[in-house]
């Protein structure tokens, strides 16, 4: 008699703690004599003739410390559906076919799908075709409506307050202003986060448009108290009041890259403040590197509620963090909502309690 043979992909952007969902899945699935099959660089390893490997205890025993994916991840190719907030395009239904046959080839019941909103976009679109698709949500931005928490978040929120820690000294030294851009499109946790527990002076977030004259001001004062090193948090996405976004790279086929507002917001803070400025792009150390303790653990319960759910037979649905609890929820109210920092938030307040500036 033949195992039942799972399937999962990891697609979009890697993160820390993805293999930790892979070995989760592996284990689960071994407790059920379930086999189960990795997808190499995330959908695109569904076209035939297929690109795929076995994943067992002994390929997966060791690599929950470790950061990225073993069976890698893209977010380009054939399998691209969400081409910009609110945006997105159908998969050609050649592409869908093919994927179809080789999942049947390979006699795949369940398919997991880890990604973030654009990846769980093509999982929608392939269970509304009869896949049998379970979803697990991942992005370091933590910015799915349907989830209290993704893992790689904490991560990155890591590796902001590391930088900060050191960006302090030599600011202190120099009697600087230091700027550190950040990750967060259109959601600025990681900043709101790094920022509060790195110790930083002023938070800039995609959901407070802030004023030049106010984030200098406070500088200025900062400077006159004796406090002549501030630190500055700059989510990627965010916007002066009456401003636009900065884009490294613009685009008409996908997201576009964001990137250049820490430069931007440096030099007009040396132009009106007459304080000497420097700039630290964090960039993609935020995605890098071994995962949090917080990380291992949720990424393991994401592999084995997926797990959980496929022998339930609830496709369809995507792990969800509520309430300290994995549950599941249908992806189709999970995609195209958007988590984003309520400026009248709690975690708000308690920056600006703590004289965090947001340039409001």
């Amino acid at each position: 008699m033949q195992k039942k043979r799972i399937g999962i992909l990891t697609s979009g952007g890697d993160c820390p703690g993805l293999n930790a969902v892979i070995r989760g899945v592996v284990k689960a699935a071994d407790k059920l004599h379930w086999e189960v099959i990795g997808f190499i660089d995330g959908f695109e390893g569904l076209l035939p003739p297929g690109d795929y490997r076995i994943l067992d205890r002994p390929s997966t025993t060791h690599i929950m410390p470790m950061g990225g994916t073993i069976i890698g991840t893209t977010n380009k190719g054939h399998f691209v559906s969400k081409v910009g907030e609110g945006n997105k395009t159908m998969v050609a239904p050649e592409i869908v076919e093919k994927a179809r046959s080789l999942l049947e080839k390979l006699r795949i019941e369940g398919l997991i799908v880890v990604g973030g909103d654009g990846s769980l976009t093509t999982a929608l679109q392939l269970f509304e075709a009869g896949f049998p698709i379970v979803g697990v949500p991942k992005t370091i931005d933590n910015d799915l409506e349907a989830t209290a928490m993704t893992f790689g978040f904490d991560s990155a929120v890591a590796a902001v307050v590391d930088a900060l820690d050191r960006l302090q000294t030599t600011a202190a030294s120099h009697k600087r202003v230091m700027v550190l851009e950040v990750m967060g499109r259109h959601a600025g946790w990681i900043a709101l986060y790094g920022g509060l527990a790195g110790g930083a002076n002023a938070i800039l977030v995609p959901e407070i448009p802030f004023s030049y004259d106010k984030l200098c001001e406070v500088i200025k004062i900062r400077d006159y108290a004796g406090a002549h090193a501030t630190l500055v948090v700059v989510a990627e996405g965010a916007v002066p009041i009456g401003g636009q976004e900065m884009y490294q790279q613009k685009s008409n086929t996908g997201e576009s890259r964001l990137g250049g507002i820490g430069d931007v917001v440096a030099r007009e803070i040396a132009l009106r403040t007459g304080k000497e400025t420097r700039t630290c792009v964090l960039g993609h150390l935020q995605r890098g590197g071994a995962p949090t303790t917080l990380d291992r653990i949720l990424g393991t319960r994401f592999g084995v509620s997926a797990v959980q759910l496929i022998e339930d037979n609830k496709f369809g649905q995507m792990v969800s963090y509520q309430n300290y609890q994995v549950t599941g929820v249908p992806i189709a109210d999970a995609v195209n909502r958007l988590r984003r920092v309520t400026p009248e938030s709690q975690m708000v307040a308690t920056a600006r309690a703590m004289d965090i500036c947001f340039g409001d």
